[in-house]
């Protein structure tokens, strides 16, 4: 029996915020899922540009199903105070992920774009337009602290991370492997 309702126009959008750990880790583990069954993933990052980090490395094993690109500098961003080459280079993420869709993936993961939008990195208004592209096809993730509440409305599904414990408070380094 088919569900009663609207019929969907475009792909499911899955948002994952909160200032708890596993926002990242919840999409790729999302990205591994979908690359087992042959599915095409690709991945934006915002406000990211290590690639010492297991999931950059890693793209060469996981390919051609597998991409990801880095839309960010290696150093940290002032999020109170960004640089104008932090703007510069989420905008060129966005018109990235904006071009990716054309390709119809399974999976698009836009990490980190919640906090992108919420230091003005983004307008609002220019990720509501990319999320309105996405092909009925493809499923978006969207990670990141401060979700504005418009995006949390526009998600299919919405989980909030809340952190309890976590061993850097203990004075533990992030750990290779595991924290990055």
């Amino acid at each position: 029996m088919k569900a009663k309702g609207k019929k969907r126009k475009g792909g499911f959008i899955h948002l994952y915020t909160g200032e708890g750990e596993g926002k990242t880790l919840t999409a790729f583990g999302s990205a591994l899922r979908a690359i087992g069954h042959g599915y095409k993933v690709i991945i934006v990052q915002f406000m990211k540009g290590r690639r010492d980090v297991g999931e950059y490395k890693v793209r060469a094993r996981l390919a051609p199903e597998y991409e990801i690109y880095q839309f960010g500098r290696k150093e940290f961003i002032d999020l109170k105070s960004p640089e104008p080459i932090d703007i510069e280079l989420a905008q060129k993420g966005l018109a990235f992920a904006r071009e990716a869709l054309k390709r119809k993936p399974k999976l698009l993961i836009l990490d980190e774009i919640n906090l992108a939008v919420a230091v003005g990195l983004l307008k609002l208004e220019d990720v509501l337009n990319l999320l309105d592209e996405i092909p009925p096809s493809t499923v978006a993730i969207l990670t990141g602290r401060r979700a504005p509440k418009e995006l949390i409305e526009r998600a299919d599904l919405a989980s909030e991370t809340r952190e309890i414990k976590h061993p850097m408070k203990m004075g533990v380094p992030a750990r290779r492997g595991i924290e990055y």
